[in-house]
């Protein structure tokens, strides 16, 4: 059940951060896949989501809620995180780096 505002961005990434810190998380096959692709490790996932900044939020996506999310990693590369937002444990769905073309900044959408 969900016990906060899924529709609120602050509390969104609160929710997150908690849940890094507490390790409730859950990496899908995917994710990982990605993450070893991009060298991308655990911890540094945990960091991006530690200062992550909601970006897109997907409340109605028909597998649940989710977002996607940026951050940087402790060696200041930026990451993007697409995971639930309104479970007890958090599932990473994918993880990369925001890269051109399809990412202007790690911020914006590249046309």
């Amino acid at each position: 059940m969900v016990d906060f505002d899924i529709h609120n961005n602050e509390a969104i990434e609160n929710r997150l951060r908690q849940q890094a810190e507490s390790e409730r998380l859950r990496v899908t096959v995917h994710a990982h896949q990605e993450m070893v692709e991009e060298n991308i490790s655990l911890d540094e996932v945990k960091q991006v989501l530690f200062n992550a900044t909601l970006i897109e939020n997907y409340t109605e996506h028909k597998r649940g809620s989710c977002c996607l999310v940026c951050g940087k990693t402790l060696q200041r590369k930026y990451v993007h995180v697409v995971i639930t937002t309104s479970l007890e444990v958090a599932i990473i769905i994918t993880v990369y780096e925001p890269k051109p073309p399809k990412w202007v900044t790690p911020f914006e959408r590249g046309k």
